[in-house]
């Protein structure tokens, strides 16, 4: 008979991945940030490890800082950095695609660990 993974090595390997793709959606934000603005395939790649993010990585204890987190995203990336290209060319520019990248990032993992949070609030009993 095959063996079946046990649920101690799945929740390792589940939490594994989650974390990877923590990993590469800051550093894939951060440096597509700096080479390539408004990049549909990095604003695609993000979303799908915040997708990933959002299902293995966050925990009930972990929706309100995450959510507050994700609030603060939106209310940084409505703000302009620009004026800092007066300082070194194109940092302004760069830290705006940085936080719009981040931004795509955490807003699956967002609306994962909000529908989590009304469904428990929600759920009978």
């Amino acid at each position: 008979m095959a063996e079946t993974a046990k649920p101690d090595t799945t929740k390792k390997l589940s939490s594994y991945i989650g974390l990877l793709a923590f990993l590469g959606g800051i550093i894939l934000a951060i440096v597509g940030g700096i080479v390539s603005q408004q990049n549909e395939g990095i604003i695609l790649a993000l979303v799908i490890m915040g997708i990933l993010v959002g299902l293995l990585n966050i925990t009930g204890k972990e929706v309100l800082p995450l959510l507050i987190a994700a609030i603060a995203l939106l209310v940084v990336g409505t703000s302009s950095f620009a004026p800092l290209d007066k300082l070194v060319n194109y940092l302004g520019r760069d830290l705006d695609t940085i936080v719009h990248y981040l931004a795509n990032f955490m807003a699956p993992a967002a609306v994962i660990a909000a529908f989590r949070a009304i469904w428990a609030v929600a759920r009978p009993g």
